[in-house]
C-alpha cells in the first residue's frame, strides 16, 4: 500500500504527465493500485523502433519518491527482454542513486533514451536493426492479442507476458485496444499470426529468395520464354529478317548496276 507522501506525490504527477506528456511517450497508474503504473512509448523518427507500440510497467515502492520503481517493458522490441526487470540508474537496481526529485517523466524519458542506444545492460539484449523493425510493425498486433494467445488462452488475464491474450493490455489501454483491432482489421492482419493476408510480396511469389543458382535461372529461363511467347516470330527473329532485308538490297543493287552496264 502506498504511503500518504507517494499517493499523494503520484497524484500530482498523474495530473502534471496528463496536460503535458513527454513526446513519444503516455502514461498513467492502474485504477486499482496507484502504485502500478503502465506506459506507452511510441516509437520515434529514425529510429528502428518508429511507430512500433512500446507497453511497459513501473511498479512503485510504498516510500517512492525515496526509492525508484522496477520498470519492465512487455512488448517486444529488440532492445529489451519482454516483461524483465531493467538494470537502469533509474530503476530499483539502484535505489541509492535515485534522485527523489525525478518524477515518472523524467524516469520515462531516461528509459526512452536508453532504448535509443546501443548500452548493454541487465534485461537488454542485442538485436539487428532489421529485427527491431520487424518486431515494431508487430508490436500493436502483440499488446492486443498476447502475441496470439488470445486464440488459445482468453480467460488468463494475469500474467502481462504473452498468453494472457491481450486482457491486461485492453483492461489499462482500452481505447488504445480498439484501435489496434481497428489497424489490424484495416491492414488484413491475421489475429492469430500477426501476418498480413493480404497477399504475398513478389519475392516469395517467384520463389528466389535463398534459392539456389538453378532454382534463379529457372524463373529467369521461365521469364525469357514468357517474353518471347508475346513478341511473336517477327521480334524472336529480328536479326534474320534484317539480313535478308540487307541481302535482298545488294541484290537488286547488282542487277540494276549490271543493267545499267549492258546498255
Amino acid at each position: 500500500m502506498a504511503s500518504k507522501a507517494a499517493h499523494k506525490r503520484l497524484t500530482r504527477e498523474y495530473k502534471t504527465i496528463s496536460e503535458n506528456p513527454p513526446p513519444y511517450i503516455t502514461a498513467h497508474p492502474s485504477d486499482s493500485n496507484i502504485l502500478e503504473w503502465h506506459y506507452i512509448i511510441t516509437g520515434p523518427e529514425d529510429t528502428p523502433y518508429h511507430g512500433g507500440q512500446y507497453w511497459g510497467t513501473l511498479i512503485f515502492p510504498p516510500n517512492y519518491p525515496f526509492a525508484p520503481p522496477a520498470i519492465r517493458m512487455h512488448t517486444p522490441s529488440g532492445r529489451f527482454q519482454p516483461s524483465t526487470r531493467l538494470c537502469l540508474s533509474i530503476s530499483d537496481f539502484h535505489p541509492r542513486s535515485f534522485n527523489p526529485a525525478w518524477e515518472v517523466s523524467t524516469i520515462l524519458i531516461g528509459l526512452l533514451s536508453f532504448m535509443t542506444s546501443e548500452e548493454m545492460t541487465t534485461g537488454s539484449v542485442s538485436s539487428t536493426e532489421a529485427e527491431r523493425k520487424y518486431l515494431a510493425s508487430r508490436s500493436r498486433w502483440w499488446n492486443s492479442t498476447g502475441g496470439g494467445s488470445h486464440v488459445k488462452n482468453p480467460a488468463q488475464k494475469g500474467n502481462v507476458k504473452a498468453g494472457d491474450g491481450g486482457a491486461k493490455f485492453r483492461a489499462e489501454w482500452p481505447e488504445v485496444d480498439k484501435e489496434n483491432w481497428e489497424w489490424m482489421t484495416k491492414n488484413k492482419i491475421d489475429p492469430a499470426t500477426g501476418n498480413n493476408t493480404g497477399g504475398a510480396s513478389c519475392g516469395p511469389q517467384l520463389g528466389i529468395a535463398g534459392g539456389s543458382g538453378h532454382q534463379t535461372q529457372a524463373v529467369v529461363d521461365a521469364v525469357v520464354q514468357r517474353r518471347d511467347a508475346g513478341t511473336g516470330w517477327l521480334s524472336s527473329n529480328r536479326l534474320l529478317v534484317v539480313g535478308a532485308i540487307i541481302f535482298v538490297y545488294v541484290l537488286i543493287a547488282r542487277i540494276l548496276s549490271d543493267e545499267d552496264g549492258a546498255s
